[in-house]
């Protein structure tokens, strides 16, 4: 028990390392970008990509998210989905001192206890029988139907995040990604169970294992700006929440799972709705959020690089180089 248990929280503190050197090479090749160009794109990642490729920094967060894979592989080996899933979700708590770290101030009680609040929700969410199942096989028809509407609604947060604040388009930035990395996770399994019983020939003429570079290359570049216009925390909350749900929903529609509706389940989906209310709301609120969304305004990915009005407590660079 303690292996799998030990490698789970592994995986989970270099993921979070790895989206914190990823955010900080963002932010540095974006604030030297004359103009900010990169904030006038779409998807502004696309515009940095070639000059991230060349920072060490975003090399190492590569590497350290790498690392995370396998540990998270190795952790799948000794143990259960149902155990090492949840242990992932403690990649939020890790992120938060060091997305702090960018600000040079330690998390306030509030945010440990925000943190806490959305991580026992989703962990709830998760332990919950019958909740995200992928299980069985997908109608492909219907597992169609899916992917194209978690593609409309992906183009349309990334639309409509680009007239929203820097918070709230991080937000809905990091919701999109969230959608895309549950749509991996639905291609990875078809995609697999297409090699082991038709073999690799056949698995390249069907469409699910496209769908899964596209959807998980989608995660990783939305996933980067997402990063690099707001907060980190914020973000991966959000996935952390978005991906599971996201899940659950596919599950029901493609895997012919069958919808909860004993009284233990359903109080129990209720209570992490609760707890993920609340940790949402507290982290939103949180100073330290607001501060660093602020910096990633001035400074990051966001549209309104250069234009920032302070829609959250603004500071100038200077001062936070000086903290």
């Amino acid at each position: 028990m303690l292996v799998p248990v030990f490698l789970g929280f592994a995986a989970a503190f270099l993921f979070a390392a790895s989206a914190a050197l990823q955010r900080r090479a963002v932010i540095e090749v974006a604030d030297t970008e004359a103009g900010g160009r990169a904030a006038r794109h779409r998807v502004p990642v696309l515009w940095l990509i070639r000059k991230l490729l060349r920072k060490r920094v975003w090399l190492a967060g590569w590497a350290t998210n790498l690392l995370g894979f396998f540990s998270q592989a190795a952790a799948l080996h000794f143990g259960s989905i149902a155990l090492v899933q949840p242990l992932l979700v403690t990649e939020l708590l890790f992120a938060l001192p060091m997305a702090s770290a960018a600000i040079k101030r330690w998390p306030p009680l509030r945010d440990w206890l925000a943190g806490l609040a959305i991580t026992g929700g989703v962990v709830v969410f998760l332990t919950v029988e019958g909740t995200a199942p992928l299980g069985g096989s997908p109608d492909q028809g219907r597992l169609l139907i899916a992917v194209l509407i978690a593609a409309a609604t992906v183009v349309t947060l990334v639309q409509v995040a680009q007239k929203r604040g820097p918070l709230l388009h991080s937000a809905l930035i990091a919701t999109a990604a969230g959608i895309c990395y549950a749509i991996s996770a639905a291609m990875m399994k078809v995609t697999t169970d297409l090699l082991l019983n038709e073999g690799v020939a056949h698995t390249a003429l069907t469409w699910p294992g496209y769908v899964l570079a596209l959807s998980t290359l989608s995660g990783l570049l939305l996933g980067q700006q997402a990063y690099g216009s707001g907060s980190l925390s914020a973000a991966i909350a959000v996935m952390s929440i978005v991906n599971p749900a996201a899940s659950y929903f596919l599950g029901l529609l493609a895997f012919n799972a069958t919808l909860v509706t004993e009284p233990g389940p359903l109080a129990a989906t209720a209570g992490a709705a609760v707890l993920l209310i609340v940790g949402v709301f507290g982290l939103a609120h949180s100073p330290s959020v607001q501060a660093e969304t602020s910096r990633s305004a001035q400074r990051g990915v966001y549209p309104g690089s250069g234009k920032f009005s302070g829609t959250v407590p603004a500071r100038s660079s200077d001062s936070f180089a000086q903290e």
